[in-house]
């Protein structure tokens, strides 16, 4: 094993759970990470938001268990979770010697939730109030409604954000669809139980084992995934509302998590926005137009299905012709990549660099490193070749992919405008 390799164990248990440990020595702490295969793909149209709502509902109290917080806190830990269209992740964070602690919890919420009219209650009102605070009362809070929306089929679920919809979806659920979602998509055979921290991995089994064992594996929903409808066409749309700027974000549909081009994206968008001396900060924020951009960025949604790679920008100067000059820059510049020879050997190189120090640094806690290994073992990859498959890039695969991305593909541009003034 090479110095710089997390070591990595894994274990499955008889009911499907897989189970992937990591030991550090570095900390008295350790962390539980649960990661399940179910997020808001997995809805449909007619009720979204249910992934989201689930998060909540798996602190609302489990079987046996009436405050999941309260019997955590009491361990010395905390915990939290996030909600992704592909998936749902929990993870707690305790002294290591109390970590049976978190084994109990994650195990009885995993057997059965406390299917009750008030914790439904409680659960729907934050996530409703959560809706109205992020989407409806924030600044370009809906910008992702409008985005996707544009982006996707109608029928496919990546055409609305995790949040879901529209906070009536939310507020018509009912313990009969809580109950339903629960036991078509939380289970051990659909779980990943990922454990990093002051913990041999040898404890880890007999915990993982003794908790969760005879948790009964469910018949997961399968999913029916419709195409995703891409624009056959360029399309612009323009929404206003009461924000303080114009933003731009231009979306390429690009492909699927972990192939070959999925990364080529991924280095596109480090080359233009990733660091001061990137293309976007020198030739967009303090180039010849200095003073149109106030902001801009590249970025990649990674999703488990062909995602979308963004272009975004926020402008000093609302005009027409401001908006219209910016986006002849952003993709001017993103088209330069596309041309042979126009990315150095200096700046691939310090581009892959700059990946493989966030890569580094993100694993040395053991909290990032349970959540890391969980997503490592979801998409089938080995952690510690991560580095290695990055660096098989060539600049050749990078000017391919952009030529692809940015010449022959059509894509949707939403411009986001400050609601005009009465005298304007």
């Amino acid at each position: 094993m090479n110095r710089n390799d997390i070591p990595v164990k894994r274990h499955t248990l008889a009911n499907g759970l897989r189970v992937v440990h990591s030991y550090d020595p570095t900390t008295a702490m350790a962390a539980v990470n649960v990661l399940y295969n179910v997020g808001s793909r997995d809805e449909n149209r007619q009720l979204t938001g249910m992934a989201h709502l689930f998060e909540h509902l798996m602190f609302g109290g489990s079987v046996n268990v009436p405050s999941f917080d309260a019997e955590l806190e009491g361990a010395g830990g905390k915990s939290n979770a996030w909600t992704s269209s592909d998936f749902t992740n929990f993870y707690d964070v305790l002294p290591a010697q109390n970590i049976a602690t978190a084994f109990h919890l994650e195990s009885d919420r995993m057997l059965q939730l406390d299917f009750s009219p008030r914790s439904l209650e409680v659960q729907r009102g934050v996530v409703i109030e959560e809706f109205k605070q992020t989407c409806l009362n924030r600044p370009y809070g809906d910008l992702f409604h409008h985005l996707r929306r544009i982006c996707y089929a109608e029928a496919h679920p990546y055409s609305w954000p995790t949040i879901g919809l529209e906070p009536e979806h939310i507020a018509r659920v009912t313990l009969e669809d809580v109950e339903r979602w629960f036991y078509s998509h939380y289970a051990p055979n659909n779980a990943i139980l990922s454990v990093s921290g002051r913990i041999e991995f040898e404890e880890t089994v007999e915990l993982a084992e003794r908790w969760f064992d005879d948790i009964p594996a469910r018949n997961i929903s399968p999913r029916q995934l419709p195409e995703e409808g891409f624009p056959k066409e360029s399309i612009v749309e323009t929404v206003t509302a009461n924000v303080p700027q114009t933003m731009i974000v231009m979306a390429f549909p690009m492909d699927s998590y972990g192939t070959p081009r999925y990364h080529a994206a991924d280095t596109i968008t480090d080359i233009l926005s990733a660091g001061r001396a990137s293309r976007f900060t020198r030739r967009l924020l303090f180039g010849n137009h200095e003073g149109l951009f106030s902001g801009a960025d590249a970025s990649i949604i990674g999703s488990e299905h062909a995602g979308l790679l963004l272009l975004t920008a926020r402008l000093a100067d609302n005009s027409d012709a401001a908006i219209d000059t910016a986006c002849k820059m952003m993709l001017s510049e993103a088209r330069q990549i596309a041309i042979p020879g126009n990315v150095s050997d200096h700046e691939f190189g310090r581009t892959l660099n700059n990946f493989e120090a966030s890569f580094r640094f993100s694993n040395l806690g053991y909290l990032a490193k349970a959540t890391n290994l969980a997503l490592a073992e979801y998409h089938g990859e080995d952690i510690n070749r991560t580095i290695t498959e990055r660096r098989q890039l060539s600049i050749h695969n990078i000017a391919t992919e952009a030529d692809r991305i940015f010449n022959h593909t059509p894509f949707a541009t939403l411009i986001y405008r400050p609601t005009p003034k009465a005298d304007e």
